[in-house]
């Protein structure tokens, strides 16, 4: 037996309650007040007999589409009550709400005047009438009489979709907004409010008073209240009213439906939507893009001191003072509010980033309590100059000899102290004195050796590369990897994968280099080997750098095209950017590392080399490490120049749509690419674009596409623009019989022709072009092609495979090419995503109540009903039968308060 939904009611309680909507009056209890389907125990003889038809009124029934899908719809949903006796002794019933599919057994109606259908409460029938216009004298009179309107977008629907045609407890025209739940904030005009929520019941839409995880879409007038802080919380979709209003637009197409992701972001309320920034202490160029990016983000900017401005954006590194003292009502937040705003594409709280001034009392506090431990004294200074002393010694020999005097101290830097290691002539002073130990010092050895000194020198810039590539996975890759970020991804996994590529693993063999190095100088002693560090993990070397290397122009690009395309991702390059991790360096700054490490390292173990004695066993182990290095580097400059080429090779693919995936291969390599026009019917039209990519061992031929009206988006969110050309044929050049030099003539010009044979032909074809640019030389390009062409055959005479021919010969043309070119268009339709349906039955009408009484009433009743017909619930009301004993006679008046006005809901 199928679920169904309870109510119990006597004396004192409501029969109905909406779940859809919220009122005053009444109490909303759970999710089950709809209609799930029921089948009776007690046999079907206890549903109400109920003859069901479909009205089409006024331009409805000349609609020939219209028509047709109501001739295909043969059930319909049929709301129906059961109501049954409770305990033994108690007042209350039970009442059993459920949805019931009928047969449409008599033919639809078509009439001009909904007036002759005044009798809505007769029971014996479910009326359905099709309605165009929503705003007619027509839809107000059915309306008023509690009549089941639905649109023509809902039948054709249903009868697309093959499904009953559906009930609803309130006019639905569409299914547009079906199965979106939405809430309103921030709105002062109720007439507004009213019209949006007529609106969204007409398409199917659900509007709920309070924000919970039931909503799918909060509609806000601004950015400020705790509903807008909550959506922002819990990832809802935040739209302006427009949305509302545009879906309403499109309510006719079928397949549309406004929860489409593509069509509401247009609709997004921006961040900064109600607020008016100022910004200090920012240089002109910095603070003109913040100005350029508030009006972008839907914001506006006014000068530091307006009493218009809601917030002053303050950089914090370069104030330490307010000019003035601000008025209550404006936010004063660090330049992190306005990047963090800008990354999650919503307004961020205030309270996390408000500017504490010098003289504010929470600076006061920490000021007096850091006085109260901080002793002023000479001994204060001299302890102040040994800390700072301790920590450079810390940062340059950690951890090898001579001893520190605290070894714990070693993890207390920070990690941004350790990224420069750029040789600018003060970082090589700060290293030659933060070498030298100072004075309070015992060293253990008296005196380094140079090969020491080096090999400490390849620890350090080591640890400080490790340090770095941690950096850029800890505050750059994992936060862009991290599920649930608000607003969505902020780069799509392919773009990660482009900029980030092998850092991981580059990142893993140097970790465990710099542990060998540090054990290595840890115990040192002359015949300890360095270069055996670095052949043992050369394999892993040659794997993880080639990836990354040969693609780092593409990463950069990468970063530069989504830093212009994307204001989020310029946000987070912003926030992470300006941290003391970074060193201040960009993402760019900081990836290029990579690139330059290798032959860094190389020139380090050279000059250990030098400092290694002839008799030194790691002399030798030092030259194969040196070799080994080089290799490595050989081998990204060969894979480079072989990657590059499959870029090429790629980029074609990506061009050219249905083009063949055999195209991908290892030993392929794109020559010359060259426009055309095709100048005889063979490989396609005369007059069409024809782009000629010519590979070492095959032509792909390509043509430009016609008229595109979308744009392709991929599984992982990115979209791209459409391909601009579309395959035609993937030739080899062994197919190629003759290349065919047409001579210049009035009627010919720039032309050439390829005879070629495939395997499928019995007999040659003829592909005839006329070279579109005056960039390509036709002599250079005809010698180029048959080069490869005489390659592929192993033929050493390419030039005799250039023959001149008078166009004439060939009845080939380039005259009054503009006149011939084809007019053939495309049009590609948009498929919709489908649209899963759940009803909700939350109202239910008279006539339902009346037949489930009827249907609960002893046969005499039931007799006596057919006998005379009750025309109005008051009637009903009156009489004394045994099954409304308990019913409270102020249930028609109650029922009348539960209205489809939502005047009286907010």
């Amino acid at each position: 037996m199928a679920d169904s939904s309870i109510l119990t009611f006597g004396t004192a309680r409501s029969l109905l309650v909406d779940s859809s909507v919220y009122d005053s009056r009444i109490a909303e209890t759970t999710k089950d007040h709809v209609f799930l389907g029921m089948t009776f125990e007690d046999g079907e003889d206890l549903l109400p007999k109920v003859e069901t038809r479909v009205v089409v009124v006024g331009e409805a029934g000349r609609n020939g589409a219209l028509v047709k899908a109501l001739q295909a719809i043969r059930v319909m949903e049929v709301p129906v009550v059961k109501i049954r006796e409770g305990e033994a002794g108690a007042e209350e019933k039970m009442m059993i709400k459920s949805i019931v599919n009928m047969d449409i057994n008599t033919p639809f109606i078509v009439t001009d005047t909904v007036q002759e259908f005044p009798d809505e409460e007769n029971t014996e029938f479910e009326t359905v009438f099709v309605l165009p216009d929503f705003d007619s004298p027509d839809y107000r009179y059915l309306y008023k009489r509690d009549n089941r309107i639905v649109g023509p977008p809902v039948v054709l629907h249903c009868a697309a979709k093959e499904e009953p045609l559906q009930f609803s407890c309130r006019p639905l025209y569409s299914t547009t907004m079906m199965n979106l739940s939405l809430c309103f904030t921030g709105f002062r005009n109720k007439e507004e409010m009213k019209n949006l929520v007529n609106l969204v019941h007409h398409m199917g839409g659900i509007i709920r008073k309070d924000f919970s995880t039931k909503v799918t879409h909060l509609i806000a007038y601004s950015t400020r209240g705790e509903k807008y802080r909550l959506a922002v919380c819990m990832g809802t979709p935040i739209l302006t009213p427009s949305w509302i209003h545009k879906a309403w637009e499109r309510r006719d197409d079928v397949s549309f439906h406004a929860g489409e992701e593509e069509f509401r972001t247009a609709f997004k309320v921006p961040p900064f939507q109600d607020c008016i920034l100022s910004f200090l202490g920012f240089s002109e160029e910095e603070k003109a893009n913040m100005e350029e990016r508030t009006l972008k983000h839907g914001g506006g900017y006014l000068e530091v001191g307006d009493e218009r401005c809601t917030h002053m954006v303050v950089e914090e590194n370069s104030v330490k003072e307010l000019p003035f003292c601000p008025s209550n009502i404006v936010f004063v937040v660090k330049q992190e509010w306005f990047w963090g705003s800008i990354q999650m594409d919503a307004r961020a709280g205030e309270s996390m980033y408000l500017y504490e001034k010098n003289g504010s009392p929470a600076m006061k506090k920490a000021v007096s309590l850091l006085s109260l431990t901080t002793p002023n004294s000479n001994r204060k200074r001299r302890r102040l100059r040994d800390t700072l002393a301790q920590l450079t010694k810390e940062t340059e020999i950690s951890p090898f000899p001579p001893p520190r005097k605290r070894p714990s101290a070693e993890h207390s830097l920070s990690i941004g102290s350790l990224l420069d290691i750029s040789n600018t002539p003060e970082t090589c002073k700060a290293l030659a004195e933060s070498s030298k130990p100072p004075k309070s010092s015992t060293p253990v050895v008296c005196k380094q050796s140079a090969r020491w000194q080096v090999s400490k020198e390849l620890y350090q810039t080591e640890s400080n590369y490790v340090d770095i590539l941690s950096t850029i996975l800890q505050l750059f890759k994992v936060p862009l990897e991290k599920e649930g970020q608000v607003g969505g991804p902020i780069l799509a996994q392919e773009e990660m994968k482009t900029i980030f590529g092998s850092i991981p693993e580059i990142h893993d063999v140097h970790t465990r280099i710099k542990s060998d190095l540090e054990e290595l100088l840890t115990d040192w002693s002359e015949s300890r080997s360095v270069g055996n560090v670095i052949l043992k993990y050369s394999r892993e070397l040659v794997k993880a750098y080639p990836p990354f290397v040969n693609f780092f122009e593409m990463s950069k690009e990468t970063i530069v095209r989504c830093e212009k395309q994307k204001p989020r991702f310029h946000a987070f390059l912003k926030i992470n950017q300006s941290k003391p991790e970074c060193g201040r360096q960009t993402l760019v700054e900081l990836l290029i590392r990579p690139v330059q490490r290798l032959p860094s390292v190389a020139l380090l173990l050279n000059d250990i080399k030098k400092h290694t004695s002839e008799d030194n066993p790691d002399k030798i182990t030092l030259e194969k490490a040196i070799e080994s290095l080089k290799e490595v580097m050989t081998h990204i400059n060969e894979d480079k120049r072989k990657t590059e080429g499959q870029k090429q090779i790629f980029d074609v693919v990506y061009e050219v749509d249905g083009c063949p995936a055999n195209l991908l291969s290892s030993h392929r390599s794109l020559v010359h690419r060259v426009e055309t026009i095709s100048l005889g019917d063979q490989p396609c039209d005369r007059g069409e674009h024809v782009t000629l990519f010519l590979f070492n061992d095959c032509l792909e031929i390509a043509r430009k596409r016609h008229k595109v009206i979308n744009t392709f988006k991929s599984p992982l969110g990115q979209t791209r623009p459409p391909p601009p050309l579309k395959h035609i044929a993937l030739m080899p050049l062994s197919q190629i019989r003759r290349v065919l030099d047409l001579q210049d003539t009035e009627e010919c010009v720039n032309a050439f022709a390829l005879v070629v044979r495939p395997p499928t032909e019995q007999e040659n074809l003829l592909f005839s072009f006329q070279l579109a640019g005056e960039e390509t030389v036709k002599s250079a390009w005809l010698r180029t092609l048959c080069r490869h062409v005489a390659n592929t055959i192993c033929r050493a005479d390419a030039e005799d495979l250039i023959q001149c021919t008078e166009p004439d010969s060939l009845q080939v043309s380039t005259k009054d090419m503009d006149s011939t070119l084809s007019k053939a268009s495309r049009a590609i339709k948009k498929t919709s995503k489908k649209v899963t349906r759940a009803f909700s039955f939350t109202k239910t009408p008279k006539r339902v109540i009346q037949r489930a009484f009827m249907a609960s009433g002893t046969p005499e009743e039931k007799k006596l009903s057919s006998e005379q017909r009750i025309g109005s619930s008051s009637t009903l009301a009156a009489r004394n039968s045994p099954s409304m004993v308990h019913l409270p006679s102020m249930f028609e008046r109650k029922y009348h308060t539960f209205s489809r006005s939502t005047t009286h809901l907010f």
